[in-house]
């Protein structure tokens, strides 16, 4: 699936450092970019369901 890559700028509250320090986006941040990427990320707002392949 191929979308338009829009810029975005990160703001507070997109993005959270995990423990081993990875950024985490926020379902603020899948919300501001507009699009499921199914990737199965933790905060998808879209129900993406990575083990099913389908959006609830």
């Amino acid at each position: 699936m191929l979308f338009p890559k829009k810029k975005i700028v990160l703001e507070e509250g997109d993005y959270y450092l995990t423990p081993e320090g990875y950024k985490c986006f926020t379902e603020q941040y899948h919300l501001k970019r507009g699009y499921c990427c199914e990737s199965g990320c933790r905060h998808c707002p879209y129900g993406f369901d990575k083990k099913t392949g389908k959006h609830q």
